[in-house]
């Protein structure tokens, strides 16, 4: 069974960065599209940011330039920075390929 482990959230102070990383195992992840989801309280869950097999990028509108997603092939690793960090960033970060979704990863932007 497929398995996605996000990794990396924490406190963060505003305009501070974040890197998170999302581990899969178990299936050809590298053949696959990965895409980061948040959830805050209270909201629906969103899309973050996706990269297909192929590199090519999308992210939601109102995080261009300030996000970034990337994914190392041979670590079996997708990578999403964060950067400029707001307290509206403050979410429970998933990571999601294909139908198998991680655990979620804690993101707080507080002083």
């Amino acid at each position: 069974q497929a398995q996605l482990v996000e990794s990396g959230g924490g406190l963060v102070q505003p305009g501070g960065s974040l890197r998170l990383s999302c581990a899969g195992s178990g299936f050809a992840f590298r053949r696959l599209s990965v895409a980061w989801y948040r959830q805050a309280p209270r909201k629906q869950r969103e899309l973050v940011a996706q990269i297909s097999l192929t590199g090519v990028t999308t992210y939601a509108n109102s995080l261009k330039g300030r996000f970034i997603i990337s994914r190392d092939n041979a670590k079996n690793t997708v990578n999403l920075e964060m950067n400029s960090l707001k307290p509206e960033d403050t979410a429970v970060y998933y990571c999601n390929a294909g139908a198998d979704w991680g655990q979620g990863t804690q993101v707080t932007v507080s002083s």
